[in-house]
């Protein structure tokens, strides 16, 4: 709740005054250690002093990882546990890791001691997660890319972003008017956007892929009313998997910005390779969907999606409300299966979607065969 003027009470869930200024101090220690990249934090622990850290070169994961065999794959598993979730460690934790990766810990001295409550130590884990990279086990992610791109002028290319972009920013405030808060970061692959969800877990997952569906709906009306080349025809993918989130340097700070990397990028670009244009690609996958006893894949995943979608109430489109989504499924009422071979030869297998709309008195198809 936000205070009204003059009140000296600070808002639910942020640190005081005193805690603000420690971390002030700490984000400027980490700033000289950082060096604009050359070196990164790992994790972190509170010391009566100050903190605790355990920092490496930028190429000292790589050099981790390179070697031949289990070992490696050991190391990387290890990693990937150490960086996955908040980096706020024990004391006796971080010198166990330490000790396992064969580096040693710095010490950040601070003024006075850092405190212990949960908001300030939640501020400095997220401020100290931006001078390294982190792990995520699990996530959904989207990928946008507009078909043909390279074709158009500069003026229609810089059109046909931004109508994207609307189309995400529009779906996002339709959905929050319904109480779904998708709180989503997207970075741009320069004929389209990695989408992700901030929040992980069950609900935030499904709830992207509700979000893919009303992007798709809002870019196919936009194109049917549309003149010239200002609005993308888009394919796009759905996956859930593991990737890595990192900072990029922005002058002598990380940007507020991150970028993402990892097996689920990787599969949704090759899903995309060969896919035509309009096509709708849903990834080989098992997650966890809100109120399951056991993972799911993408049947039960985007069955989900679209009743939840069909019971919200007073959703617009352009003017129109939207009536209903179904979809159009195979003889065996299954989404078709696809194989599907890259440039580079590689194989995985992926799920086509095409989607029934009723929007106002209008019926149209979104998605194409693949």
């Amino acid at each position: 709740m936000v205070q009204k003027t003059g009140d000296t009470k600070r808002r639910s869930g942020e640190p005081g005054a005193a805690s603000r200024q420690l971390l002030q101090q700490l984000e400027s220690s980490l700033q000289k250690h950082w060096r604009l990249g050359q070196n990164m934090v790992l994790c972190w622990a509170p010391d009566p002093r100050g903190v605790l850290t355990l920092m490496v070169p930028h190429y000292f994961l790589g050099n981790l990882t390179a070697a031949d065999g289990d070992e490696s794959g050991d190391k990387e598993a290890f990693v990937s546990e150490v960086i996955g979730g908040s980096r706020l460690k024990s004391h006796q934790e971080i010198f166990r890791i330490a000790q396992r990766l064969g580096v040693s810990t710095s010490f950040i001295k601070l003024d006075s001691v850092l405190g212990e409550d949960p908001e300030t130590l939640a501020a400095a884990d997220a401020m100290i997660s931006s001078y390294g990279i982190s792990y995520v086990a699990s996530r959904a992610v989207l990928l946008f890319d507009i078909a043909e791109f390279s074709l158009f002028t500069p003026f229609e290319q810089a059109s046909q972003l931004n109508s994207l972009s609307y189309s995400m920013n529009s779906a996002y405030n339709k959905l929050q008017r319904q109480g779904v808060d998708v709180n989503f970061a997207r970075t741009t692959t320069g004929d389209g956007y990695y989408v992700w969800n901030r929040d992980l877990g069950p609900y935030p997952d499904l709830d992207l892929l509700s979000f893919l569906l009303l992007i798709l709906i809002d870019n196919a009306v936009a194109r049917d009313r549309a003149s010239g080349n200002t609005v993308p025809l888009i394919r796009s993918a759905f996956h859930i998997g593991s990737h890595y989130e990192l900072f990029q340097a922005e002058g002598v700070n990380p940007s507020v910005f991150s970028y993402i990397v990892g097996d689920v990028t990787i599969k949704l670009a090759r899903m995309l390779d060969n896919a035509r244009a309009g096509q709708i690609v849903l990834g080989e996958f098992y997650a966890a969907l809100p109120d399951q006893d056991s993972p799911c894949g993408p049947e039960e995943f985007i069955s989900r999606a679209i009743d939840e979608l069909n019971d919200l109430a007073k959703i617009r489109i352009a003017d129109q409300p939207l009536r209903s989504i179904e979809r159009v499924a195979g003889a065996e009422q299954h989404l078709e299966k696809l194989t599907i071979v890259d440039k580079h030869g590689l194989e995985l297998q992926a799920r086509n979607l095409e989607l029934a709309v009723a929007l106002g008195d209008d019926r149209f198809q979104v998605g194409n065969s693949g």
